[in-house]
């Protein structure tokens, strides 16, 4: 199997807060991979922009260094490596002032491209709107990137949508979300809408429960001032695991296109049931031996922020009524993983009297580690002594599956960003999509602090709090394990 890689047109993309550790890490090591690949035209253009005073040497630097760390063993290749730093500009800009806006100007090309990643806080995201516009360097059909968090709430998410619409129509305006670039999450939709064997089983006739994970086996410190703003439900549920209930919940748009498939997934978030207390449960960790408790990495020993969040989430229509989906997400769980796994309903009769285990399909997608799925089948146990059931799974390791091609498959980061500049905005948030979102998150929030609620302890390691296992246990349902 060869992947092709398509070319995508040439472009200049400026990348606000180009020396932050966000760009370091994914964003230009992401784009250095695509211009190995051969996705990148000659002439494009990748101009850094932040507060820092630097030239374009000390830039192409900064990035050589940031992609001898982070970039794998493709920074090996000198050769690639230094006809990718010549495509590197800088200028030193004031995202609030006029320092520097003159100069991004007259760098700017005419007849190719123009994408604005805003890789700043969003608080700045207006006044780079703003400024974009007021000194012409954005036109029509440039494209801007927005990461999350894109407002803490309902009205903070207005307020950001209303900033950039004064000056970019929803057409040019990407909201970020790394999940959908996943390759799995993409799969999952391939799965669902290009097989007959799956789509007609996805239904509360077929369909027993939903469960969505992801876990994490690290802690919040070093970022513990701005988690303990947020929380799990602010920072992973709101958008990361609602994109995921969305894709595997939403009805089958017309077609695989940008409006379609947003259109879609809105509907299955307006058709969210709000979830009652005894359906939720919040968890912080404790100290163990490999780090201190919540409380200390958020230097903050009076919080009540959730790092655990586990619920049963209802969707009011007639594809899922009735079927309960379970949503869990945490930090300094026992492994890493993000994981979708559709368990379907048992058997009406079992024509098999001598077996009492109970066997059920299930259909496993891991986002990560080892991208791929599983599909659960029961078969007969070789050997003799009668007919003795068991599961076995079914396995499509991506890397097993795809051999050396698995390499090649582009990372979420890189994928989205050449979306930008094809200007295909399937895999990202539409405003009013964030903005329901929010409208369904806000009044649990709001309820957690209106009475007082206190997170449960949970050991570092664990899968979470007691109460977690006893939201699944008293529907005589069961977690799936944590498997890093």
């Amino acid at each position: 199997m060869v992947s092709r890689v398509i070319p995508v047109d040439s472009f200049d993309l400026v990348i606000f807060g180009g020396t932050g550790d966000l760009a370091r890490r994914k964003i230009l090591p992401g784009l250095f991979r695509r211009f190995i690949a051969g996705q990148m035209p000659a002439d494009a253009r990748i101009i850094g922009a932040a507060r820092s005073d630097m030239d374009d040497a000390a830039y192409r630097a900064m990035v050589e260094a940031a992609i001898a760390e982070f970039g794998g063993q493709e920074s090996k290749d000198t050769k690639t490596l230094q006809a990718f730093l010549e495509r590197l500009h800088y200028v030193a800009i004031d995202a609030t002032g006029k320092g520097g806006w003159t100069q991004l100007a007259a760098m700017m090309r005419d007849s190719v491209i123009r994408a604005f990643y805003f890789s700043v806080a969003p608080s700045l995201f207006a006044d780079l709107a703003q400024r974009l516009h007021q000194h012409k360097i954005a036109d029509r059909e440039s494209r801007i990137v927005v990461e999350k968090p894109f407002g803490r709430d309902l009205d903070s998410a207005r307020a950001l949508n209303e900033g950039l619409a004064a000056h970019f129509d929803e057409r040019q305006i990407y909201r970020i979300d790394h999940y959908l670039g996943k390759e799995t999450v993409q799969n999952l939709m391939a799965v669902r809408f290009g097989n007959v064997l799956f789509e007609p089983l996805w239904n509360n006739h077929y369909v027993d429960h939903i469960q969505i994970t992801v876990a994490e086996t690290v802690g919040v410190g070093g970022r513990g001032s701005y988690y303990d703003k947020s929380g799990a439900m602010r920072d992973m549920v709101q958008n990361h695991l609602m994109q995921l209930l969305c894709l595997i919940a939403m009805e089958p748009p017309a077609l695989f296109g940008a409006d379609a498939v947003r259109d879609e997934k809105l509907k299955v978030i307006r058709a969210l049931q709000p979830v009652e207390p005894e359906n939720i449960v919040r968890g912080q960790y404790e100290a163990g031996e490999d780090g201190p408790d919540y409380a200390t990495d958020a230097e903050n020993p009076r919080s009540t922020t959730e790092s655990f969040v586990a619920m049963q989430v209802e969707i009011a229509n007639w594809r899922w009524a009735g079927v309960p989906f379970y949503l869990r997400t945490g930090k300094r769980m026992k492994a890493r993983s993000s994981e979708i796994a559709v368990v379907f309903q048992d058997l009406g009769h079992s024509i098999f009297k001598g077996d009492k285990a109970r066997h059920r399909n299930m259909l496993s997608i891991r986002l990560q580690p080892n991208e791929g799925m599983d599909l659960q089948v029961t078969i007969k146990e070789p050997g003799p002594g009668g007919m003795r059931l068991i599961d076995v799974p079914l396995d499509m390791t991506f890397a097993d599956a795809l051999g050396p091609d698995a390499e090649a498959v582009p990372d979420a980061y890189e994928r989205l960003i050449m979306d930008v500049i094809r200007g295909d905005q399937t895999l990202f948030m539409r405003g009013d999509e964030v903005e329901a979102a929010w409208a369904w998150t806000d009044p649990i929030i709001h309820d957690w602090e209106t009475r007082g609620d206190v997170p449960k302890p949970y050991e570092p390691g664990s899968a979470g709090p007691e109460e977690a296992a006893i939201l699944m246990h008293r529907d005589g349902r069961r977690w799936r394990d944590i498997k890093g």
